[in-house]
């Protein structure tokens, strides 16, 4: 894979790469600092968003674009993950701005280490370049299992070993969308 190497996992088995999280600017780190440890936790729950409070910087505690973003009713501008949940997806850019990416218990974003066991690498995978680089290699990539997933299906398509039956059925109450008659549905 470009970007990245695969060491042998007798010699770095007890290593652990890219465990650091993106340096935020001092505005986006006292913003973070003040998002509670809880679940749901997010920009709605700093002093400010009705009545405005500035930084040091003499920037607003909640910035502009937090309160206009999705017509004022997204959550997810410094959105604090929470141990029960799912990561919405893995991105390029690892600025809590408009996610949910600040770290459960502490007051920092995902490391890339966390994004990239997310996206299914291994632990002993050592990404190459500077850090903003790997955090855009781990945000690009398919994450492993899909990967694994859609290269398997595919050589059985290719071999003809792959028929017509499915591999697997959706519930019995999941939308039939192959029964709309209409091409909107699909928009």
């Amino acid at each position: 894979m470009p970007g990245c190497l695969v060491f042998n996992s007798k010699v770095s088995e007890h290593n652990l790469y890219d465990h650091r999280p993106y340096l935020l600017n001092q505005d986006d780190y006292q913003r973070v600092c003040r998002i509670p440890k809880r679940e749901g936790a997010n920009f709605r729950d700093l002093p400010g968003v009705k009545k405005r409070v500035k930084l040091p910087s003499g920037k607003p505690l909640v910035p502009d674009y937090a309160m206009t973003f999705v017509p004022g009713t997204s959550s997810t501008p410094f959105g604090r993950l929470w141990w029960d949940e799912t990561v919405p997806t893995v991105v390029t850019r690892a600025e809590p701005h408009n996610q949910t990416i600040v770290f459960l218990v502490q007051d920092r974003v995902l490391t890339i280490c966390e994004n990239a066991r997310l996206q299914g690498f291994p632990y002993y995978y050592k990404l190459l370049g500077p850090i903003k680089e790997r955090y855009i290699q781990v945000g690009n990539a398919v994450g492993i299992p899909v990967a694994r997933a859609l290269g398997y299906s595919l050589a059985l398509a290719l071999k003809g070993l792959s028929g017509d039956e499915p591999l697997f059925a959706l519930l019995e109450d999941f939308p039939k969308i192959a029964d709309a008659t209409s091409p909107e549905v699909y928009l």
